[in-house]
């Protein structure tokens, strides 16, 4: 960071714009702009994160805390710093972290496109994820136990929400992901690329994961909490379901994908 850190002294400081009102406005897109939150999502998005800031908001007394991590900060992004309490007029809630940043998303390439890129063997398939703690949480579990990417379909929550990337602890910064299409276009493409998909379900005519054999390329498919997959989508795979006690009749979907990739990574591992 060559240049110097701007102070704000203002709420009305145009040049701050994108931090203001943040809880109303994470919702919104922000014009194609997400805000990152905390100094652990900080530290990812300046040194492994595949998208750039385009700038840093910081309580005063952070800056000499955070130092270390503005030293290769780009010279085109500015740094703006505020004391506390007009901090937090600026954001409109009482942010004790102290720590925010903005930046850019990219343009999301058609999925037959997308799904060319790289060649992943593990995917996580994400049909009306409408939790934002649940989003950051597949992402955290992909990353620790072997998911490649996820595919979240258009019904999905942004998995680029404040919330979603603190809870991902970052890891929805640099996993790659799709987000946006229809979830019948999702399963013709990845019945198209030869993956297996296995849905899951706690139905009992699915097979147990236990029981299963693991293909080469594999999609997990995770429903909505409470309605799960429709049957229809279920249909299209191979049902894959947990088994668990007769008091509990499903799981958590991030704690449910957890224990898929810890089976599958336990079978492939060399």
């Amino acid at each position: 960071m060559s240049l110097a850190p701007v102070r704000i002294t203002s709420p009305e400081d145009p040049r701050i714009a994108d931090y203001t009102s943040v809880r109303e406005r994470d919702l919104t897109g922000r014009d194609g702009k997400f805000i990152v939150e905390g100094k652990v999502t900080l530290d990812v998005f300046l040194s492994r994160s595949r998208f750039k800031p385009d700038s840093i908001f910081l309580e005063t007394g952070r800056l000499p805390v955070l130092a270390p991590l503005l030293e290769n900060l780009a010279d085109d992004v500015p740094v703006y710093t505020a004391d506390q309490p007009v901090m937090d007029q600026i954001v409109g809630f009482p942010i004790h972290r102290g720590i925010l940043a903005c930046g850019r998303k990219d343009d999301a390439a058609p999925l037959s496109d997308w799904l060319k890129t790289d060649g992943h063997s593990t995917l996580v398939v994400a049909i009306g994820l409408s939790n934002h703690d649940n989003a950051g949480a597949l992402f955290r579990n992909s990353a620790a136990l072997g998911g490649d990417a996820i595919i979240l379909d258009e019904t999905s929550c942004d998995p680029l929400y404040r919330k979603s990337i603190r809870v991902s602890a970052g890891t929805a910064l640099w996993l790659p992901f799709h987000h946006g299409a229809a979830a019948d276009e999702i399963f013709n493409v990845l019945e198209a690329s030869g993956y297996t998909l296995w849905p899951l379900t706690p139905g009992r005519t699915a097979t147990s994961l236990y029981e299963v054999e693991q293909p080469e390329k594999l999609a997990i498919i995770l429903g909505p909490e409470g309605p799960g997959l429709p049957d229809e989508l279920i249909a299209r795979g191979e049902a894959i379901r947990i088994p668990m006690s007769n008091e509990v009749d499903s799981l958590n979907v991030a704690t449910s994908l957890a224990i898929v990739l810890s089976q599958r990574l336990s079978k492939t591992a060399p």
